[in-house]
């Protein structure tokens, strides 16, 4: 197991988890240690009702994961709406775009023991579908993508190396990906991915061997649905900064995303949920300052984010 370990760490990968919990040696370009990532900012008028709450109570709001429910669902009036809002406020939108999971005919991976294979795009006709998707997107101004499947994010990566997607373009991994190991996150980095969501369950020693490996950000979980766990790590959260930095703390609470992002959920629903996740988002960052006032949140709107361009 010796020789195992080093022959791992020849190869830039951690020989054990990180149990001696370290600081990260890394932080965001502006030097900031975290930041708040938002999901199910499903349209114009949540993201509206976002805005506002993050005004109200004084606290940055970094990035939002849009459209959860397929960015083909609004119109491009719609998109454009979200992008201008996102552009005023200085917040970087990860848009999804369609076709989502189960909207072609494929039905294995809802199977009990089809579960267990992942998410992926099936097929050439689904690829072509989701990257038209992205474009109509890009023209609408977005910068931001969510990508579940590294073919797609390569093939991504390379369209945006020769030209064809604007450089400036970002692409974060879904946790439905299923990365859980620093060998893991450091493909998703030599594919083109910009941060990355690993499964939610980690500890922090797991973490931090992920650290060690790669320096793209990572988004952690600190509210997750009931559906997958429904933990709360509100109070772990200044750990995970001082640890894993860089890093956004998503917020994402709620049954289950199968249920919430959907088109006929009501926007007051959506604009109620956006209001508590920033409230909740300004008690995470009261509770980090408590543990540890020495880690630094990033101000609104810092200069490396993919904010778009309508």
């Amino acid at each position: 197991m010796d020789y195992v370990m080093k022959l791992m760490e020849k190869y830039g990968i951690p020989g054990r988890d990180a149990y001696e919990l370290a600081d990260s040696p890394y932080t965001f370009p502006d030097g900031a240690h975290y930041r708040m990532e938002l999901s199910g900012i499903e349209r114009p008028s949540t993201l509206e009702a976002m805005v506002d709450e993050m005004n109200k109570r004084k606290i940055p709001i970094h990035r939002i994961i849009a459209t959860v429910m397929g960015a083909t669902l609004l119109s491009m009036e719609e998109l454009k709406d979200f992008a201008r809002i996102a552009h005023d406020s200085r917040i970087e939108a990860i848009v999804t775009p369609g076709p989502r999971p189960f909207w072609d005919l494929g039905k294995q991976i809802s199977t009990p023991e089809g579960a267990v294979s992942g998410l992926r795009i099936r097929g050439s006709d689904n690829l072509r579908y989701i990257i038209s998707d992205i474009f109509r997107c890009i023209e609408a101004g977005f910068r931001g993508f969510l990508v579940w499947d590294e073919g797609l994010l390569n093939l991504l990566n390379n369209m945006k190396i020769n030209g064809d997607i604007p450089s400036d373009t970002t692409f974060k991994v879904s946790i439905f990906a299923g990365h859980a190991n620093a060998a893991g996150a450091k493909v998703l980095e030599m594919l083109g991915a910009n941060t990355f969501n690993p499964v939610a369950d980690m500890t922090l020693p797991l973490l931090g061997s992920i650290r060690k490996a790669v320096k793209l950000p990572m988004d952690l979980h600190v509210y997750l649905f009931d559906s997958m766990g429904g933990f709360n790590r509100f109070w772990e959260g200044a750990e995970l900064a001082r640890v894993c930095s860089p890093c956004y703390f998503k917020i994402e609470p709620g049954p289950g995303m199968g249920a919430l992002y959907k088109p006929w959920v009501g926007p007051d629903s959506l604009a109620f949920l956006a209001r508590e996740k920033v409230k909740q988002a300004k008690i995470i960052h009261e509770l980090v300052q408590r543990v540890n006032p020495n880690l630094k949140l990033s101000a609104q709107g810092p200069t490396d984010l993919s904010i778009p361009k309508p």
